[in-house]
């Protein structure tokens, strides 16, 4: 199991978190597994931002993002190099430290 610290969002997560995936599943699927509801407005389907995290640490111990991730990343609000597409980015062996950025691209959130 990896260990995901995420940090306080406003909306999200208040307090901030730590949660426990296994390797192998992505951040998305391990954030919402916890109670933690990102927005995924394209069902994990790598055509939309609004599962933009930021990865504060640990980033180099996820897989190089694809060109289509990369493409859509483009799009995200808050873009930063350690940014990923949360239903793309799979755990591995390292610890993550995590930050929902504040917004997302859509301008209402979708239900799920």
């Amino acid at each position: 199991m990896t260990t995901l610290k995420i940090l306080p969002h406003e909306k999200l997560c208040p307090a901030g978190a730590t949660i426990d995936a296994p390797e192998g599943q992505s951040i998305c699927d391990a954030l919402l597994a916890a109670g933690i509801e990102i927005e995924h407005a394209c069902e994990k389907s790598c055509a939309c931002t609004t599962c933009h995290v930021i990865v504060k640490e640990g980033l180099d111990s996820l897989d190089e993002a694809a060109e289509k991730e990369e493409d859509m990343l483009d799009m995200a609000w808050g873009l930063t190099r350690e940014s990923r597409l949360a239903c793309q980015a799979k755990v591995r062996d390292a610890d993550l430290v995590i930050e929902i950025p504040k917004y997302t691209i859509n301008h209402a959130r979708e239900n799920h």
